[in-house]
């Protein structure tokens, strides 16, 4: 009664602050977006660093660069999101004002030494851009450019701000680098600029379209890639309804038929496949408390992937600074009873007793994975002074929402699961001495079965991976997540079918260790995208540097864990719903 009356209590805690939530992302998180004449309008300096390394930002005024003589400006928040996203807004100096011109006006100069000449020679040798905002709207600029003819470097000293309006909204702004001046030590540059406002036919629901680029995500390879998926879907399922139940059919009829052999007979038959494994297939996997704290963990991924997803569609998170990744920490937080019911529910199903310890290790698994390779490439980030090095105040707050909203909803849910669905219901019972594992086929092994399982789940999403890719390490935004839902459902499917197959053809070896193995031929799904990412980084991009390649192949670990972990899961889910199926129908003496 307890128990039931402490998840209520939770229960009304997730349900307010899922309403507080949803409520301040309805509203905005910064303003309205809507100005009078005359009104101040900021215009934010963020990152500046190299082109091709679109991760290594460091902030704005870590170059030379001189602000504008205001200092006097309305108030910014920043989110979780952004800070761990590196977002380092910092108030440029420029007096703008809605609707109100500005004519080409200098705000700031520099006096050339020679430290700063070379921050500046080093910058335009290696393409350095930078990024500013205005109301929430991206712009890029670059620093300069070289003129290798005479091994000379220039910098842009004007920024020309063509800025859109319709009604009270900022619906558009362009900037335009004008006035190049050479770097020449012991000398001053005039830092200029200039704003012109013109009413703009574009709506501001429509204000970031200009920034995505439907030829790149709507190509016909991309179309094609979705049709294919769903071909594979059709052809698998097919697969396995008219190859793997006909097989599973004529295995019904052999034992049926043994059924009727007297005792003598059958002891003299030649009795092989999966009915003789019957006493030992819904034995405790190897290592229970990892293998429930893996499965409770992958239940809560696919759940906030599901539901991210879901939000991008409706809300376009993609549009505001760090909206997705602090949604995704918001549902993960929220979510965690699901980690802790079905983690909890398969722990007691297998017989463990210390659940605390199996509790723990699954609300902190993902957790403890994700902060520990952060804090690596943290530590790599602050010696590079570079803005991706997470604030300190950033990992209090990751920290306090482990320990103070994940722990005790996991708990919840551990609770939950262990007393509604914790007691094991197989339609076997296991015998007290384990079967010996005969010997078989080298293809049939656990080990071949595993790496051949993630050969066509990882087909089925390769091109949609070379788009996140791209969208992620290049200047792309992705924007077309109905895409990307589509081929996880696709994903999901494929990595079912193909698991049963393998579950099937284990248990047809008399091989009783079909958990981990259902699990490791989904999750290796992951290791074959991983594979894809040394590809792309080495043929697909420019990236250069320690800090690009411990933070690329870092983070790439991080996401292909995450992958391997969900598509595990589903994969074990499937196979244990087709293991239960077959032993339920068929008769065990």
């Amino acid at each position: 009664m307890n128990t039931k009356r402490f998840a209520m209590d939770y229960l009304k805690v997730f349900v307010s602050f899922l309403v507080i939530h949803l409520t301040c992302l309805v509203n905005g998180d910064e303003h309205n977006h809507l100005y009078k004449s005359n009104e101040e309008v900021v215009l934010w300096m963020n990152t500046v660093g190299p082109y091709h390394n679109r991760q290594e930002t460091y902030t704005y005024f870590s170059l030379p660069f001189c602000a504008g003589p205001k200092d006097t400006i309305s108030h910014y928040h920043e989110t979780l999101g952004e800070a761990l996203q590196g977002v380092e807004l910092i108030h440029s100096g420029l007096e703008m004002r809605f609707k109100e011109d500005v004519t080409k006006v200098q705000f700031c100069q520099v006096h050339l030494d020679d430290e700063k000449l070379k921050a500046f020679i080093y910058a335009v040798r290696n393409h350095y851009w930078y990024q500013m905002y205005i109301d929430d709207l991206p712009i890029w600029g670059i620093v300069g450019e070289v003129d290798e003819t005479n091994n000379k470097y220039y910098i842009w000293t004007h920024k020309k701000f063509d800025i859109g309006y319709n009604d009270d909204h900022i619906v558009d702004v362009n900037l335009t680098s004008e006035t190049k001046v050479e770097l020449i030590a012991n000398t001053n540059i005039e830092f200029t600029y200039e704003m012109n406002w013109k009413s703009s036919p574009i709506t501001y629901k429509d204000r970031f379209n200009k920034y995505l680029d439907p030829k790149f995500f709507q190509h016909r390879i991309h179309w094609f890639s979705i049709f294919n998926s769903f071909m594979m879907v059709i052809f698998l399922v097919g697969l396995v309804s008219m190859i793997l139940l006909r097989t599973v059919r004529k295995d019904y009829a052999r034992y049926s038929q043994d059924e009727e052999v007297d005792a003598m007979d059958k002891d003299l038959g030649d009795e092989y496949g999966w009915k003789q494994v019957h006493g030992d297939v819904f034995r405790p996997a190897s290592y229970p408390m990892l293998f429930s704290a893996i499965i409770g963990c992958g239940h809560h991924i696919t759940l906030v992937t599901l539901v991210v997803i879901t939000f991008t569609i409706i809300g376009d998170l993609y549009t505001e600074r760090g909206s997705l990744l602090g949604t995704s920490i918001f549902v993960y937080a929220v979510t965690s009873p699901v980690n802790g019911y079905f983690g909890g529910a398969l722990y007691a199903k297998m017989g463990g007793r210390i659940w605390i310890r199996q509790m723990l290790l699954s609300a902190f698994l993902l957790p403890s994975l994700v902060c520990g390779m952060a804090f690596l490439i943290n530590f790599i980030a602050i010696y590079y002074h570079a803005s991706r090095a997470i604030p300190f105040g950033s990992m209090v707050a990751v920290a306090c929402i482990c320990v103070f909203v994940i722990l005790p909803l996991t708990l919840v849910g551990t609770l939950l699961g262990r007393n509604l669905s914790g007691q094991p219901d197989y339609p076997c019972r296991v015998n007290a001495v384990p079967r010996p594992i005969p010997e078989k086929k080298w293809f049939m092994e656990p080990l071949i079965i595993t790496m051949l399982g993630g050969i066509l789940p990882f087909g089925s999403i390769f091109i949609e991976m070379y788009f996140i890719f791209t969208s992620f390490w290049a200047y792309k935004i992705y924007y077309v997540y109905g895409f990307m839902l589509l081929v996880v459902l696709i994903l999901m499917v494929v990595t079912v079918c193909v698991t049963i197959v393998c579950t099937y053809f284990l248990l047809n070896a008399e091989d009783y260790r079909w958990q981990w193995t259902s699990f490791a031929a989904a999750a290796s799904t992951a290791f074959y995208v991983y594979l894809y990412s040394f590809y792309y980084f080495m043929f697909k991009t420019k990236m250069y540097g320690l800090f690009q390649t411990a933070f690329y192949f870092g983070y790439m670990a991080l996401f292909s864990i995450a992958l391997g972990i969900m598509c595990g899961t589903v994969g074990y889910i499937g196979a244990h719903a087709f293991v239960r199926k077959i032993y339920t129908t068929v008769k065990i003496d």
